[in-house]
């Protein structure tokens, strides 16, 4: 596998990182300076990423701007800060046509979307609110399903792996 990405570094985004060994770790470099800073800020799963720091670290790419992350336009990581200061989310481009955009935690809940609803534990509300404004609006132009990952009403949205994938 090329690459890894996250949403942010909470840990609940962040525990299944260790096997993927060989690949380059993309995270939004908010996010990224927070998690190697000393101490590392309050929140971020340090512990989660110690493969990726020291003198064996595998390959980090902290990400300043959005990345077309194969070059053809079917996987973009964009930036929607405000839950962490590196927060991404992430548009997957199907070849069938659809089109998927997984918000990470830009919002938790369909409530919070559809109203600029942010939750207390929150990194920069006004930053959280550009980013769902931001994330809208990509939807509407591309006709994306929106993923809210931590709302169960979504889960069923998701194609199946690896059929989906073709």
């Amino acid at each position: 596998m090329k690459y890894v990405g996250i949403s942010h570094f909470h840990g609940d985004h962040t525990g299944q990182l260790a096997p993927f060994a060989n690949a380059t770790l993309l995270i939004g470099k908010g996010d990224w300076d927070g998690i190697t800073a000393l101490p590392p800020v309050q929140g971020a799963n340090a512990a989660g990423f110690k493969e990726w720091m020291g003198a064996n670290a595998r390959k980090v790419e902290p990400l300043v701007l959005d990345k077309d992350v194969f070059g053809d336009g079917t996987v973009m990581v964009i930036r929607t800060p405000g839950h962490t200061p590196g927060h991404s989310s992430l548009v997957v481009r199907l070849s069938s046509g659809k089109n998927f955009l997984l918000t990470g935690d830009a919002a938790h809940f369909h409530e919070n979307y559809q109203s600029d609803g942010v939750p207390s534990f929150n990194y920069d509300r006004a930053q959280t609110v550009a980013s769902i404004e931001r994330i809208k609006k990509i939807a509407a132009n591309l006709k994306a399903t929106v993923i809210i990952q931590h709302d169960l009403r979504d889960i069923g949205k998701l194609p199946a792996f690896p059929a989906a994938a073709k």
